[in-house]
């Protein structure tokens, strides 16, 4: 692309690693109580003349118009108009390890209350990548490659897949998934620089029963490339030499549990089936590293309107029966509470029929209201979101619904969990209208904001956890082709678009959770950092040291861009000298808080010593930061006893 401009920036995200509910699962009792892997907002600012566009792709569970308004108002500041929501879009990978309480919507925050610690670091995270990329930004070449992965994901709802007719589904192979792959590589000089990948897969390997905050299978592929294959030191001062972004596509359907239960598949450890699925996310995406591909060439350019998706009245072009019909308010059905295969939901309900609801449903609820019954039948009601929102802010109803051009790329920016047949026809009608490709017109979905799922009506009638838990009714994938349309049909023409009604600034309206003010205190006998339980005097590579600390609660300092803990090694040629080896970032590593009131607050650090990991001594550091009687929060080292690591052949 001739004078095409590249910025990519990196930055953290992680949020409060103790006492904040894990966000994704919906289980009150899935609180963090440490780190597995940091979480981080990769930023990526294409620029070409006067014309700009901002993808930012990070590791969080979903994002919320609080995080994109909050954004978009702090990148204005400083930028002016080169940010704007038209050409910002924020994205994320959708782990269901991060910590929660940062929307403005009550939904959201039911058990949880409003973070805003988590909420700060987030947006702080955020700008401070795209303040990375704003100043990277030099020429590059850009290349598009595509192939297929076929291993990472299977189809969790295949009877409502099979509903759609036999066109949509032959897109597909037998397996019902999407294998697509695609790769954008970023190059300077002839050296690739940046990477960034879409291919559809939940991020639900990690399950409900962990505890840890987890950047997922997508966030280990990213992590793996960047650290273990490039050496990107994360803490360093310098901007990396590489960054890459693994982010999600059309997932609504799409799951990594390849043997549809929770936690299994391919193995059935969790940690296990995060590592090898993200590695073959990886090993797909280095793959295309080295294909030919297509040249990014064209044009910038981008759009966005917020729409009602409570009230679109939908053309019969796009509804399917030749007739035209309206969406309504929010409504969860009875199967979007029942829970999937990722993990269960509520007891007493259940995908697909729910007798006494259905009936409930059908001969009273929409024989009051034909229009409830024409845009919401035969979903069972359960939780009608708008009579909700009467009274509290519990769900938004106006979404931005986005298109990012790059070349030959286009991205469909939605705010929801698009199934691959729901993605599939969205993406037909944006490549019919601009004429491009359709291999290279991808949903970016969970962009923006989040109203839930969307199916096809045919899927939707299927009432699985999908359908029921797309909220605007039967008609609500028409609405968004209808809104996609009209946004396509603008870049054609190079007309502006109509920006509509965004959701209201809710800010001021939320009531934080109470945060801990407490005093730290050690064990009796026993100080802040002091080491309770020493590592081994030797190990072998492939087994684990671990060390347990007299801790101090983490959230006292999110230590936002640093770590809690240090894996060092002894420089042979300068004895008492130590390098560090590993951090909290590093998958090899994990930071577990825990309190009880006989020992107080503990931390057990562990390090799962690589194949490979050069022989010598080394030890484990807790960087902590306690709180006083008088309310000061002071930083503190805890180092354990020094440790040999031989080969096992050793």
């Amino acid at each position: 692309m001739d004078g095409l401009l590249v910025g990519r920036g990196i930055s953290d995200v992680t949020g409060e690693a103790a006492e904040c509910e894990l966000l994704g699962y919906g289980k009150s009792w899935q609180r963090s109580a440490g780190i597995h892997t940091r979480l981080r907002a990769r930023a990526f600012v294409f620029a070409q003349g006067a014309e700009r566009v901002l993808l930012v792709v990070c590791d969080l569970p979903l994002m919320f118009a609080s995080v994109h308004q909050a954004v978009l108002a702090r990148l204005a500041a400083e930028y002016g108009d080169q940010y704007t929501e038209r050409n910002v879009m924020l994205t994320v990978t959708h782990t269901h390890c991060g910590p929660g309480g940062y929307a403005h919507h009550g939904l959201y925050n039911l058990s949880n209350g409003f973070h805003p610690q988590t909420f700060g670091a987030i947006v702080d995270g955020i700008v401070e990548a795209v303040q990375r990329a704003h100043a990277d930004v030099a020429p590059a070449d850009l290349t598009l490659a595509r192939g297929e992965l076929h291993d990472a994901s299977i189809n969790r709802s295949r009877v409502a897949f099979d509903r759609n007719p036999s066109s949509d589904r032959a897109f597909f192979p037998a397996s019902a998934i999407d294998p697509q792959t695609t790769l954008l590589r970023i190059e300077r000089n002839g050296t690739l620089v940046g990477a960034i990948n879409w291919f559809a897969t939940h991020g639900t390997s990690m399950t409900n029963q962990n505890l840890l905050i987890s950047s997922d299978n997508k966030g280990y592929a990213a992590l793996h490339w960047e650290r273990h294959v490039e050496g990107v030191d994360y803490l360093a001062e310098e901007p990396p030499e590489f960054v890459s972004a693994f982010a999600q596509t059309n997932s609504g359907d799409m799951s990594p549990n390849l043997n549809q239960r929770p936690g299994s598949g391919p193995t059935e450890d969790e940690f296990d089936n995060t590592r090898i699925i993200g590695t073959r996310q990886y090993e797909a995406a280095a793959t295309l590293r080295t294909e030919p591909g297509t040249p990014v060439t064209g044009g910038l350019a981008s759009a966005l309107t917020y729409v009602d998706l409570s009230d679109v009245d939908v053309a019969p072009e796009f509804t399917g029966d030749g007739r035209r019909h309206r969406t309504s308010g929010p409504i969860a059905g009875a199967a979007a509470l029942a829970g999937t295969d990722e993990g269960k939901g509520f007891a007493g309900f259940r995908q697909e029929r729910n007798p006494v609801l259905d009936a409930v449903s059908a001969q009273v609820l929409y024989r009051v209201s034909p229009r409830l019954q024409d845009s919401q039948a035969p979903k069972a009601m359960a939780v009608p979101g708008r009579l909700i929102n009467r009274l509290r802010p519990l769900m938004g109803t106006r979404y931005p619904v986005q298109l990012l051009r790059i070349g030959p790329l286009v991205l469909i920016g939605i705010s929801g969990e698009v199934t691959i047949v729901a993605g599939l026809r969205l993406r037909r009608t944006v490549a019919e209208i601009l004429g491009v490709d359709l291999p290279y017109v991808l949903v970016a979905g969970y962009s923006n904001g989040y109203f839930h799922y969307v199916t096809t009506p045919e899927e939707y009638d299927a009432q699985r956890y999908e359908g029921g838990s797309t909220m605007f009714g039967r008609w609500q994938l028409p609405a968004l082709q209808q809104t996609v349309a009209g946004l396509a049909r603008a870049l054609r023409d190079g007309r502006s678009v109509e920006r509509g009604t965004p959701e209201p600034d809710l800010s001021r309206r939320q009531k934080p959770a109470k945060a801990r003010t407490s005093p730290d205190s050690a064990p009796s006998g026993r100080r802040t950092g002091d080491v309770l339980e020493q590592p081994a005097e030797s190990y072998r590579a492939g087994s684990q040291a671990r060390a347990v600390f007299a801790g101090a609660y983490p959230n006292n300092d999110l230590r936002r861009g640093g770590t809690y803990l240090e894996v060092q090694r002894e420089v042979s040629s300068a004895p008492e000298r130590w390098e560090t080896v590993a951090v909290d970032s590093d998958w090899s590593t994990t930071f577990r808080w825990s309190e009880d009131k006989h020992s107080g607050q503990t931390i057990a650090i562990t390090w799962d010593i690589p194949e490979g990991t050069a022989p010598g001594r080394y030890r484990i550091r807790y960087l902590g930061d306690a709180r006083g009687a008088d309310g000061r929060v002071s930083s503190f080292v805890g180092v354990s006893t020094a440790f040999d690591v031989d080969h096992p052949e050793g």
